[in-house]
């Protein structure tokens, strides 16, 4: 864990190159792993890449490329790729994404399998033409693909920032 917030604050602060014409916006983020399991809810901390300049548009609306890991404090990891769809209003973009991605227990929650799949939606404001805060929750499954599909549902504050 002590490794992934090092490389959140080094991608954070050392990275000079803001240019809000690149494409790459990264969401740093912190929140509660499963929340509503009171056995098994942690902390979670996590970093996201959204390329905006691999954008496809489809009947959904604008599809952004992201990729993205977390770690809990019980070392519980999430590492996944998948699509976002933004749309802006104003100030305010909702985001829904849908992302598969590879699941490591640790000694947290037995999700039933490593493939997961999350599914979230993000609400965000902005704060400048760089910049936004915002909060999200999401789901994470397993599809049914192990014996067992307890799944997980976590809240997250986000801090996207374009470089």
């Amino acid at each position: 864990m002590q490794t992934l917030l090092r490389a959140i604050f080094i991608i954070f602060f050392i990275s000079t190159s803001s240019n809000a014409d690149s494409g790459n916006k990264w969401n740093f983020y912190a929140g509660m792993f499963d929340f509503s399991d009171e056995g098994k809810k942690s902390n979670l901390f996590g970093i996201q890449h959204i390329n905006e300049n691999l954008y496809r548009e489809s009947f959904l609306g604008t599809l952004q490329p992201v990729t993205g890991a977390f770690i809990t404090a019980d070392n519980a990891g999430y590492i996944y790729t998948g699509f976002q769809i933004p749309s802006k209003s104003g100030a305010l973009t909702f985001t829904p994404s849908f992302t598969p991605g590879l699941y490591s227990e640790g000694d947290g929650k037995d999700l039933g399998h490593v493939i997961e799949f999350k599914t979230e939606i993000q609400i965000s404001y902005e704060l400048s033409n760089d910049s936004e805060i915002g909060i999200s929750y999401n789901h994470i499954s397993n599809a049914s693909l192990g014996d067992k599909n307890p799944g997980a549902n976590s809240y997250m504050i986000n801090f996207i920032k374009k470089y």
